[in-house]
Order: C-alpha cells, then sequence, then structure tokens
C-alpha cells in the first residue's frame, strides 16, 4: 500500500488544484506500481502537507508574501490566492 506525501509552501495550490494534483498523482501510482488495475486505486494515499512560509527556505531565504506573490500570485489573510488582474 504506497503512501505519498507532498510538501508545500499554504497557499500556493487553490482547492481545485490540490484536487487535480491527488488525483493525477494517484493515476500515476497505480499506473506505475499497480501496473494499470484500477482495483489498485483504493490502496493508495496520497497527502498534501502545507506549511507557513516561515517554515521554509529558498536558497537560504524565507520567503515572504511578497515573494509568493509574486511567483504565484497574491495571497489574502487567509493564505487564499487572489485572482490575478487581467491586462
Amino acid at each position: 500500500m504506497p503512501y505519498v506525501t507532498i510538501s508545500t509552501v499554504r497557499g500556493i495550490f487553490d482547492v481545485a488544484q490540490k484536487q487535480a494534483l491527488l488525483e493525477r498523482v494517484t493515476d500515476l501510482i497505480v499506473e506505475i506500481e499497480g501496473q494499470g488495475n484500477p482495483d489498485f486505486r483504493r490502496n493508495v494515499w496520497v497527502k498534501i502537507e502545507e506549511g507557513e512560509p516561515a517554515s521554509w527556505s529558498l536558497g537560504g531565504m524565507i520567503p515572504t508574501p511578497d515573494m509568493i506573490a509574486g511567483t504565484f500570485g497574491a495571497l489574502d489573510a487567509g493564505g487564499r490566492r487572489l485572482a490575478k488582474a487581467k491586462v
């Protein structure tokens, strides 16, 4: 029974992105380890762990909300991504 843990900075993925990631990783494990057997899917555990930005380091620097916003889009006070302005 495989267990997959994905660690990321809180606020990088929205709910729909998390769902897509969970499904696609599961599909990959079924394809490779389960040899394509659809019944193997029920044995696959996938978990996304989110940590606060201050708990991470990128190149020795703690990513600030501004760094994350510049790369992934702005976050609101709850850590949710705000819609990017369309130009």
